[in-house]
């Protein structure tokens, strides 16, 4: 029986080849930050309404989130880079983006730390905030002898505890590849051309799993197989508003999460 959970969308989807899988780590795999988005949008409609602007906070709220997704996948200095320049545009004198990138994070750790604490003291299982599926994909994918990579936005000081905390670490070694700190030279582009190089491989022996624009992008440019994660707060649903982006960004694939594993990778590696 097909699963209705996994929407195809390209007619000649390639069966088997792969050699080296990316995974994206927020939203893909992990969701102890759930909810990311909806803290750095209400921290930028502040920073926009502190200009004196006369736009009602609704419209800063869609402007901030289209910004905010858009950039979705890149480091999030590049999000506050994209505030200090629409803050300035309203006539405001912005902060730096450090200075904004590090309220942000502030926000976020209180959330995080309160669900990780809840993980440490055993009040709920690690995979609670895993994407439902998680460990079972990887673990089938390195059984498979597939070589597994991890490449984030988030900064590599918060991604490492993170994936340690869900036991999702192991199954990368040392392909843990984030920016450092504020690094602005960090892409995900750069980290899939050094995949490519290294391993000696074509773009389509690469396939990746992820919920952010920037990754389907360029995982799909380099002619590699993008599965698209829109995972949603209730499991099992697809998040529309994730899917209506990934899809023009050239999504393959689109899944919830990964509880229908076993069909996707029979479809995906022809078995």
């Amino acid at each position: 029986m097909t699963d209705p959970a996994i929407e195809i969308l390209r007619p000649d989807l390639p069966r088997g080849g792969y050699k080296a899988v990316l995974f994206d780590f927020d939203g893909t795999l992990s969701l102890i930050r759930e909810g990311w988005h909806r803290i750095m949008v209400a921290m930028c409609v502040e920073a926009l309404q502190s200009t004196g602007t006369s736009e009602v906070e609704a419209e800063l709220a869609r402007l901030s989130e289209d910004f905010v997704m858009a950039l979705n996948g890149q480091p999030a200095i590049f999000q506050m880079v994209r505030l200090a320049e629409e803050v300035q545009r309203r006539g405001g004198t912005p902060n730096s983006p450090g200075v904004y990138l590090a309220e942000y994070d502030r926000r976020l750790g209180v959330v995080i730390q309160r669900r990780s604490r809840e993980i440490l003291d055993s009040v709920v299982s690690h995979e609670r905030w895993a994407v439902p599926g998680s460990h079972g994909i990887l673990q089938a994918l390195s059984r498979r002898g597939l070589k597994l990579y991890l490449a984030s936005g988030t900064q590599l000081r918060f991604v490492r505890p993170e994936a340690e905390l869900l036991q999702l670490s192991s199954f990368f070694g040392t392909e843990m590849n984030a920016p450092d700190d504020n690094d602005a030279t960090f892409s995900k582009r750069g980290v899939i051309e050094r995949i490519l190089k290294k391993n000696n491989l074509r773009g389509e022996e690469l396939l990746s799993f992820g919920d952010g624009v920037v990754e389907t992008e360029e995982v799909r440019r380099v002619g590699g197989t993008a599965v698209a994660v829109a995972s949603d707060e209730t499991p099992g649903d697809i998040n529309r508003w994730k899917r209506d982006r990934l899809v023009p960004a050239g999504a393959d694939v689109v899944i919830a999460d990964y509880r229908g594993y076993e069909e996707l990778l029979a479809r995906l590696l022809g078995e």
